[in-house]
Order: C-alpha cells, then sequence, then structure tokens
C-alpha cells in the first residue's frame, strides 16, 4: 500500500505528547488525519456517547467524547477513505489480558476491526515501579521513540505483508530507549493478574502490584508473553482478534435442554 490513509487516535488526549510523536512519525509513511478526544479518556474501554461535538484541530479533529466515539465518527464521517487507525502512542503500558477491555487505547483499536478496517493499538511502558495514572509522571517526547518507530514500521508494512488476513488488530507495546533492545518479537498477552483490593474504613483501595514487579525485572511471566517481552526490552507485538468467540459445551447443553416453561 502507498501512502496509506491513517486515521490517529487515542485516549490521552490529543495535546498528549505521545500522541504529537506518533503523528509526526505517522506522517513520513502516510496521509495522517487526528480524529482524537480533546482530553483524558484513559481507561474508558469501548464506552460509547450517542451524540459529541466536533472541533478541527491543527491534526484534524478533536472529540468531545471517547476513543470508541473518535473511531466510529472518524470512519463514517470524518476521514472515510481511512486505510489503518492507529491508536496512541499511550502513555504507559497495555500488557496482559485483563488490561485488554480496560483500555481506551486498545479499545479503539478493536472498534475499528467491526468496520473491518486494521488497526495498531501502540502503547510505551514507562518502569515507574508503582501502579499510577501517569498523570504526574514527566515523559518527554524522546522517550516515545523506539514505540513510535515500531509503530511507524508496522503501518508500512503489515498491511501488504498480509498480517491481517490472520490478526483483526496488533496490540504494540515498547519500553523507553534507555531500555530497549532494539528488536521485535511475537507474544501474546499473559493471563498473569495480580490485581487486589484493600479496605481502609469507608474507602476500597484497587491496586495492581504488577507494576512495582515489572520495574525490578522480577515477573512472572513466561517466555513469548507480551508482559515478560517488554520487560526483557524488546517491542511486544500481539496479533489479536476482536469478536469474542464461542465453542461447543456439553454442559450448557444438558443446563439448556432442561430448562423449560414452569408446569
Amino acid at each position: 500500500m502507498s501512502e496509506p490513509e491513517i486515521l490517529l487516535t487515542n485516549d490521552d488526549g490529543i495535546e498528549a505528547t505521545g500522541f504529537g510523536v506518533l503523528y509526526d512519525a505517522l506522517s513520513a509513511v502516510g496521509n495522517v488525519t487526528a480524529v482524537a478526544p480533546a482530553d483524558d479518556q484513559s481507561a474508558v474501554g469501548r464506552a460509547l456517547s450517542r451524540s459529541v461535538s466536533v472541533r478541527e484541530h491543527d491534526l484534524g479533529y478533536e472529540i468531545d467524547g471517547t476513543p470508541a466515539d473518535c473511531v466510529i465518527a472518524g470512519l463514517e464521517a470524518l476521514a472515510p477513505e481511512t486505510d489503518l487507525v492507529v491508536a496512541g502512542c499511550n502513555r504507559g503500558a497495555n500488557l496482559g489480558a485483563y488490561n485488554l477491555g480496560r483500555s481506551g487505547t486498545v479499545s479503539a483499536a478493536v472498534e475499528a476491526t467491526f468496520f473491518e478496517t486494521p488497526a495498531l493499538a501502540v502503547s510505551l511502558y514507562i518502569p515507574v515501579g508503582e501502579d499510577t495514572t501517569y498523570a504526574s509522571v514527566d515523559v518527554p517526547r524522546e522517550a516515545y521513540s523506539e514505540a513510535s518507530r515500531a509503530a511507524t514500521y508496522l503501518a508500512d508494512h503489515a498491511v501488504d505483508a498480509g498480517v491481517f488476513e490472520q490478526a483483526d488488530y496488533l496490540n504494540v507495546n515498547a519500553t523507553v530507549p534507555e531500555r530497549a533492545s532494539g528488536d521485535m518479537v511475537v507474544t501474546r498477552p499473559s493471563r498473569i493478574h495480580r490485581m487486589n483490593a484493600v479496605r481502609e474504613d469507608e474507602t476500597v483501595e484497587l491496586r495492581d502490584e504488577i507494576w512495582g514487579m515489572m520495574a525490578s525485572g522480577d515477573v512472572p511471566d513466561p517466555e513469548g508473553t507480551d508482559r515478560r517481552a517488554v520487560v526483557d526490552g524488546h517491542v511486544s507485538v500481539s496479533p489479536l482478534t476482536a469478536p469474542h468467540t464461542t465453542e461447543h459445551h456439553e454442559a450448557l447443553d444438558g443446563l439448556s435442554e432442561a430448562f423449560g416453561p414452569e408446569s
């Protein structure tokens, strides 16, 4: 594909540093139109609005809405010639199976697949050593260099290589340059889960303990998983499909057959 039309969105907001870095990088391989939230929409998943305000922006359009809103508005009304949707670059990693449904970045890529448009979700792992929203973490433009290099490479080559004949979208995670090994590995989302909750009087604090493990390099994830790859300095690329799958279950068949009208 020559000069693809790229719709760029995110969940950190259109003024986020990582978004601007990715916009500049992708502009070297395609025609980029930004359709992104006006403000931070992190961890909203695929939340959807019925009506959103849209304003022109130097990079494209800003939307008073969620990442899913941006993808739908972009593909259907603002940038209908889009060949590829890219979401990111997120300030903070989106690793592990349990994070896929939460992430606004990943959810934007998922939304695109239902329009039969290939997509990349791109995120940056920042080794802060604690569970945080990253709102108070200063992340300079140069920290996104490895993530933007990987995203640009995939945007330029993945479609023509036939990647999206088997995958609906790619979840891409890279680390900061000083920890990067410079290579890319294909991974699967880790199934390891370290969320817990602690009650203090009338408050319950939800904590994800995996971030401290990652910062120290002491993670329980096996080789081949996204989190292990990023801790080891690689760019992790997980090829994923969007629709939920169903399988035949004999036990459920038995239950459904036994259910009938009340006598």
